[in-house]
């Protein structure tokens, strides 16, 4: 992806620095703010932090007019462009350039810890973001030469997929449908079709048989009953007439 260099971000802006002019180092391991004049700043003013494509810039600048007093190309950080010293988290020594190829270094201080924090986060995350545009790109690089993969079908060619762990059907595990449109079925011990016979043994009589016979017999004529001498009937020869007589004629006894 092309980087449009012209598009100018802006990363911090501190409102309140302090430049010092510091001593050659004395030793190899780093510089210490002990050894400058803290109470006697060389210049005071603004700091910004802007990125421009890959690279950023440490910009002091007048804090009422603007006019640019120093500026400090960073491409990588950490860096020998900006660098902490050993005994203070406030000040830094950073590397500056006039534009001609020439450069000097100069002590920075921030009169607040937070501030110095803040300057030291804006270069990492900035620095951060370079590191994974950067991979990202090589990632798309090594994809786009790899060869691609051709997962196409070619013409006649099939694929054969198994199935398992699928229980067949049993063809004679099925349970026969009931038969005469929803009927239930016979309780246990009784055939299809059959009676069910009466509780306690007891065999029905040939009710059938003697109805039949007395209906079709119209030659024997039915004896009249006797009148009975008792007033009030004999209730006991009434009753029992009365059972019969249903039983003869085939209507229903009710009890």
């Amino acid at each position: 992806m092309a980087e449009d260099n012209s598009y100018e971000s802006m990363l911090c802006v501190k409102p309140e620095v302090h430049v010092y002019r510091i001593p050659p180092r004395a030793t190899n391991r780093g510089y210490r703010a002990a050894d400058w004049k803290l109470d006697e700043p060389a210049w005071s003013g603004r700091m910004k932090i802007t990125a421009k494509g890959k690279m950023a810039f440490i910009k002091l600048e007048d804090k009422n007019t603007g006019e640019l007093f120093a500026q400090a190309p960073v491409e990588q950080y950490p860096g020998c462009v900006v660098e902490a010293v050993t005994d203070s988290s406030r000040y830094f020594v950073i590397r500056i350039e006039d534009g001609n190829g020439r450069h000097a270094f100069i002590g920075l201080g921030f009169a607040d810890r937070g501030d110095s924090f803040d300057f030291n986060v804006a270069l990492q995350d900035h620095f951060k973001w370079v590191k994974q545009e950067g991979e990202l790109a090589k990632m798309e690089a090594s994809q786009s030469a790899a060869p691609k993969l051709d997962l196409s079908f070619k013409e006649g060619q099939t694929i054969k997929i198994s199935i398992g762990n699928i229980k067949k059907k049993d063809a004679g595990g099925a349970k026969p449908r009931p038969m005469g449109g929803g009927l239930l079925p016979p309780p246990p011990g009784v055939k299809a079709g059959g009676i069910i016979p009466p509780p306690g043994g007891q065999q029905m009589a040939p009710a059938a048989q003697t109805n039949t016979a007395a209906l079709l017999d119209f030659g024997s004529p039915v004896p009249a009953p006797q009148p009975s001498s008792d007033m009030w009937g004999d209730f006991t020869s009434a009753g029992s007439n009365s059972s019969k007589d249903a039983v003869t004629s085939g209507w229903v006894q009710f009890s």
